[in-house]
C-alpha cells in the first residue's frame, strides 16, 4: 500500500485544546509494506488513515461505555439494596443490633474525635483536590465534579422524599432510625451523596494518595454516624450507590474529558528519551479481535539520523479493554490464567519490558526494546527497534513455506526452553521480514517460569494456527521437526477450542459452519437428483395406478422403493460429505507417529456458564418452594391424605413408561422389541438425574436405537422426529387447555383467557425479533434446516406407515394424559371436602407449562424449576398452598425420585445385555 507522507514536525511545543491542525495530503512509499495512512483525529473509527506529528486534535469529549456499565451496575445495586430492604426485615434488623452492639463498646473520645476530623476533612478534602486540580490547568474536572455533586444532591433529595412518602414499613425501618421528638435521620445523607459524587467524577480514585484520603474519610464518617446513632448501614450503603451512580450516570452524558495521547504527545515522549523524531506514522492494525484488544496503538517513527522506530503506546482505556473476558476466564478456567484480570499501566510497562528482554535472552527472535517512557499519567510507550515485514496473517498461502513454518517453531522452541510462554501465537503475532526470517512479537500477554500445561497451550495455539494456513500434515511436519514427537504429543490433551485463542475459536467456528453447509447441500443436491430421476419414471407408476386395486398397490409399492432409494441417496451422500475438522485432523497425523500419545481433553473448565445458571435458578426456585412449604402444616395434611388417590398416582406414574415407550417406536419404522424399549425408558429415569431433562433422555434413547440395530443416522433422526412432535403436540394441547380453562368460572386470582392471549402475543414479538435481526435469522434458519435435512425424511417414511404413526400419537396423547392424571390423583390425595375442585383442563395446563419449564432448565430432571412453577400454577388456579405443595412434592416423588432405584437396575441390566 501507498499512505500518505508524514507531515513534518513543526514544533517542540505540545498542542494547544483551542489549536486546529491542517491534515496534509502528499503520498509517499511507506518503507515497511505494512502500513497504511490514518488521521488520529478520527480515533479509532478510522485505523486505515495516517497519523503524524502534526495531527488534528482528539475529540475534547468520549463517551465511554465503561461508564454507562458503571452506572448500570450501580442502578442494579440500588434495586437490590431495597429489596434486600423490603423482604428481609429479619436480617436488616439483626445486622444493625450487630453493629450498634459492636460499636457501642467504642470509646467515647474516639467516637468524638472521628467525628471532628470526618465532619472537617469531608469538605476540605474536595476542595484541596480542586485547588491541585486548578493548578495543573485541569478544570474541565472540576466542572464534571460539581455538575455531578448538584445532580447528587437532586437525587438524594427525591430518594429521601419517597422513602418518607411512599415506601413500605420495612424500607423505612431499614434506612432510618428514630430521633428525640418523634423523629428520624434521614434515609440518604445529603451532604455526603453528593461529596461521593464529585470524589468520583473528578477521578479521585485513580491516583494512589488521594484514594487513600478518600477511604479514610469516608471510613470515619460512617463509624461516625453509625456510633451515634444517625444513621443506619443500609443508610451509608445506599448513600455510596447513588453517588456513585449519579457521578457516572453525569461522566457518560456529558463525556469524559479525553486523555488520549495525540501525535504531539508522542512525539514529544521521544524527545524526552533522547530521540529525535522528524515523523510519525499509525501502524496498520489488524482487525479487533477479543484477546488481542489491549495491545495497544502502533506507530513507525522516522528520526532524523538513524534507523525507524517502532513505538507502541498504551493508555489506560486500551488498557481496560476486554476486562470483563479476562475475569470471566480468570474464573472458569483452571490454573492457566496467571495474568491478572487488569493491571496498572506501570505494571503492564513492566511486565511487557520484562518479557521482551527474556524473549531475547533466550535466543528467540523478537524485537528489540530500547527504551520506555510515560506519556503522562494515562499512557506509557515501548519503543523498539524497527523490523519491518509482514505478519504470517498478511502473506497468501504461496509464500509459507515450511521453512518459514519450522522457523516459527523454532522460535517457540527457544522460549520454552527458558520456560516463556507466549500465549498468543495467533497469526499476527508471527512477523517474517524481507529476508524471510522469523520473529516473535505481542509478548505482552506471555508469562515467565511458565508451567507445564501453560507451555503445552502454546504448541496447541502454534499448531491450529499453522494447521489453519497450511494444512495439519505440513503443520504437524513442521512442528515434529522441531520440537520432536514426544512434545507435541504431549499437546494433545490441549488441543481443545476452550485452550485456544478467541480469534482462532472464532475461525474454527467460520470452518464449522461451511462444513455444514456443505453436507447440507450434498444432502440437498442428492435428494433432488433423486426426484428429478423419479420424475423421469413417472409414467409407468400413473399407467399402473389405472389398473383397478393392483395397480394401485403396485404404485404405493413402487413410490415406497423410490422413497427409500432416495433416503440411501441422501445418507450416502452425506456420508461422502462429511469432513473432520481440523483438530481432529491435527490428532490423527501425531496418532500416526505416536499411536499411545494420550487424546482425552484435559478439562480446563473450573465452572461451565450452563453450570452457573443451574446453580442461580436453582437457588431461586429452591427459595420460592421453600417459602411455600415452610408455611404448610403438613402434619395435619398426611393425616388426612387419602391413601386411594395415591396409589392411583402410583399406577398413573407406571402407565407413563409404557406410553413413553409407545410414542418412541411410533418413528422407528425398523422392528425394536417394545418390552426392551420400556425398560429403557425406566433407565431414562436414572438418566434424568444426572443430566438436564432434555438431554439426557435424547442421548439415551439415541443410543438404545443404535444398539437395537438401527443406523446412527436414522436413531438420531427417528429421536429428533419424536422430539419435534412431541413438541409440536405440547404446544397445540397447552393452547387447546389453555382456552378451555378460560371458558370455565372458576373463581381464581388468574385468568387464564387472557393468559392464553398474553402467551401469544409474547410469541408473536418473538418471531418478530428473530425475523427483524439478521445475526438471530440466520442462526434459527440454520439451526432448522438441520433439522429438517434428516427429521422430515424420518418422518416420511412414519406417515406411510398409519400403524406407527397412530401408535406415535397414541403415546405421546397417553404419555401426557396419564402424567396429568397422577398430578390430579396427587392434588385429591391431599384435598379435604373445603379444597376447591380444580378441572381437568387447568390441571392440564398447569402441568404442561411446568413440564415445558423443566425440560429449557439446564438442572438435572428439572430440579427446582418443576417444583416452583408446578406449585405457583397450583396456587394460581386456586388450590390452596397446604395442598399444592405437599401434592406437587408427591408428583415430583413418583415421577422423579422413587423412580431412581428401578432406573438404576434398568440402566445396569441393559447396559450389561449390551442394549446401551
Amino acid at each position: 500500500m501507498q499512505p500518505p507522507k508524514a507531515a513534518d514536525d513543526a514544533s517542540d511545543a505540545e498542542p494547544r485544546p483551542d489549536k486546529a491542525r491542517q491534515e496534509p495530503d502528499t503520498d509517499a512509499e511507506s518503507s515497511s509494506g505494512h502500513l497504511t495512512g490514518s488521521t488520529l483525529a478520527t480515533s479509532e473509527e478510522a485505523l486505515a488513515e495516517r497519523v503524524s506529528g502534526d495531527e488534528p486534535l482528539l475529540p475534547a469529549r468520549v463517551h465511554r461505555p465503561s461508564d454507562l456499565l458503571r452506572l448500570l451496575i450501580g442502578v442494579l445495586l440500588v434495586v437490590v439494596l431495597f429489596s434486600v430492604a423490603a423482604f428481609a426485615h429479619g436480617t436488616t434488623t439483626g445486622l444493625e443490633q450487630d453493629i450498634n452492639k459492636g460499636t457501642g463498646q467504642a470509646p467515647d473520645l474516639l467516637i468524638k474525635l472521628a467525628g471532628l476530623v470526618s465532619s472537617i476533612a469531608v469538605l476540605l478534602v474536595p476542595v484541596a483536590f480542586a485547588i491541585e486540580r486548578l493548578i495543573k490547568r485541569d478544570g474541565l474536572r472540576i466542572a464534571d465534579g460539581v455538575l455531578a455533586a448538584v445532580l447528587a444532591h437532586g437525587v438524594t433529595l427525591a430518594t429521601d422524599l419517597w422513602v418518607a412518602k411512599s415506601a413500605s414499613g420495612t424500607v423505612q425501618d431499614a434506612l432510618t432510625q428514630p430521633t428525640p421528638g418523634d423523629a428520624v435521620t434521614d434515609p440518604v445523607h445529603g451532604y455526603l451523596a453528593p461529596v461521593i459524587a464529585y470524589m468520583t467524577a473528578v477521578g479521585m480514585a485513580r491516583r494512589p494518595r488521594w484514594r487513600v484520603v478518600l477511604w479514610v474519610v469516608l471510613l470515619l464518617d460512617a463509624f461516625a454516624m453509625l456510633v451515634g446513632g444517625y444513621t443506619t448501614p443500609f443508610s451509608i450503603v445506599l448513600t455510596v450507590l447513588i453517588g456513585w451512580s449519579v457521578a457516572y450516570g453525569t461522566l457518560y452524558a456529558v463525556g469524559s474529558p479525553n486523555v488520549r495521547p495525540t501525535g504531539q504527545h508522542l512525539m514529544a515522549g521521544l524527545r524526552h528519551v533522547g530521540f529525535r523524531p522528524v515523523t510519525a506514522m499509525r501502524a496498520e492494525d489488524a482487525p479487533d479481535s477479543g484477546d488481542q484488544s489491549d495491545r495497544g496503538r502502533r506507530y513507525l517513527v522516522s528520526l532524523e539520523d538513524g534507523p525507524p522506530l517502532d513505538v507502541t503506546v498504551v493508555d489506560r482505556e486500551q488498557q481496560a479493554q476486554g476486562f470483563f473476558y479476562r475475569v470471566w476466564r480468570r474464573l472458569t478456567l483452571r490454573g492457566i490464567t496467571q495474568r491478572r484480570s487488569i493491571q496498572s499501566l506501570r505494571q503492564a510497562l513492566e511486565q511487557e519490558a520484562l518479557l521482551a528482554y527474556a524473549a531475547i535472552a533466550a535466543g528467540a527472535n523478537a524485537p528489540k526494546l530500547i527504551a520506555t517512557s510515560e506519556l503522562g499519567p494515562d499512557a506509557v510507550m515501548l519503543v523498539y527497534e524497527h523490523i519491518g515485514g509482514r505478519s504470517l496473517d498478511a502473506l497468501e498461502d504461496a509464500e509459507i513455506t515450511d521453512e518459514l513454518v519450522r522457523g516459527a517453531w523454532h522460535q517457540v522452541k527457544a522460549l520454552q526452553s527458558r520456560r516463556i510462554a507466549h500465549r498468543r501465537l495467533t497469526g499476527d503475532a508471527i512477523l517474517v521480514d524481507r529476508f524471510g526470517k522469523v520473529f516473535v512479537t505481542d509478548l505482552r500477554g506471555g508469562e515467565i517460569a511458565a508451567g507445564d500445561l501453560v507451555l503445552r497451550m502454546d504448541v496447541a495455539q502454534l499448531l491450529t494456527t499453522t494447521g489453519l494456513r497450511v494444512g495439519p500434515e505440513r503443520a504437524v511436519a513442521a512442528a515434529l521437526a522441531v520440537l520432536g514427537p514426544d512434545a507435541v504429543a504431549d499437546s494433545l490433551p490441549l488441543l481443545q477450542p476452550i485452550a485456544l485463542s478467541r480469534s482462532t475459536r472464532a475461525h474454527l467456528r467460520r470452518l464449522a459452519r461451511e462444513r455444514s453447509q456443505r453436507e447440507r447441500e450434498a444432502v440437498l443436491d442428492a435428494s433432488d437428483a433423486a426426484k428429478r430421476a423419479r420424475a423421469g419414471e413417472g409414467e409407468a407408476p400413473e399407467e399402473l395406478s389405472k389398473d383397478g386395486d393392483g395397480g394401485r398397490k403396485a404404485d404405493r409399492k413402487s413410490l415406497r422403493t423410490e422413497k427409500q432409494a432416495e433416503k440411501r441417496a441422501m445418507d450416502d451422500a452425506l456420508e461422502e460429505a462429511r469432513e473432520e475438522d481440523l483438530l481432529t485432523q491435527i490428532r490423527r497425523e501425531v496418532l500416526l507417529i505416536r499411536p499411545q500419545a494420550p487424546v482425552e481433553p484435559i478439562r480446563l473448565e473450573r465452572i461451565k456458564p450452563r453450570t452457573l445458571f443451574s446453580f442461580i435458578a436453582g437457588a431461586i426456585a429452591a427459595y420460592f418452594l421453600i417459602s411455600q412449604v415452610t408455611q404448610a402444616d403438613f402434619g395435619a395434611v398426611v393425616e388426612q391424605a387419602e391413601w386411594g388417590w395415591v396409589a392411583a398416582a402410583v399406577g398413573f406414574s407406571a402407565l407413563s413408561y409404557v406410553a413413553a415407550a409407545m410414542s418412541l417406536l411410533g418413528f422407528v419404522p425398523e422392528r425394536v422389541s417394545f418390552a426392551k424399549t420400556v425398560l429403557a425408558q425406566v433407565a431414562g429415569s436414572f438418566v434424568k438425574i444426572v443430566a438436564p431433562a432434555a438431554v439426557g433422555g435424547v442421548a439415551l434413547n439415541t443410543r438404545f436405537l443404535q444398539r437395537s440395530g438401527v443406523r446412527p443416522g436414522l436413531a438420531v433422526a427417528s429421536v429428533g422426529a419424536s422430539q419435534l412432535f412431541g413438541l409440536g403436540c405440547h404446544i397445540l394441547l397447552l393452547g387447546a387447555f389453555g382456552y378451555l380453562t378460560g371458558t370455565e368460572k372458576t373463581p381464581s386470582s388468574l385468568t387464564p383467557s387472557r393468559t392464553v392471549i398474553a402467551g401469544l402475543l409474547t410469541v408473536a414479538v418473538l418471531v418478530l425479533v428473530v425475523t427483524a435481526i439478521p445475526f438471530l435469522r440466520k442462526f434459527v434458519v440454520t439451526r432448522v434446516r438441520s433439522l429438517f435435512a434428516g427429521v422430515v425424511p424420518r418422518m416420511l417414511d412414519v406417515v406411510q406407515r398409519p400403524q406407527k404413526l397412530l401408535t406415535g400419537i397414541g403415546g405421546m396423547l397417553l404419555l401426557t394424559g396419564v402424567f396429568v392424571m397422577c398430578l390430579d390423583a396427587s392434588v385429591r390425595a391431599f384435598s379435604g371436602p373445603d379444597t376447591p375442585h380444580l378441572s381437568y383442563a387447568s390441571i392440564a395446563v398447569v402441568f404442561l407449562a411446568g413440564n415445558a419449564l423443566g425440560s429449557a432448565a439446564p438442572t438435572p430432571g428439572g430440579m427446582g424449576a418443576v417444583e416452583g412453577a408446578l406449585t405457583l400454577g397450583l396456587i394460581a388456579v386456586g388450590l390452596p398452598k397446604e395442598v399444592a405443595a405437599p401434592a406437587v412434592l408427591l408428583f415430583r416423588l413418583l415421577t422423579l425420585w422413587l423412580p431412581v432405584l428401578p432406573g438404576w437396575l434398568c440402566f445396569n441390566h441393559l447396559t450389561r445385555k449390551g442394549e446401551l
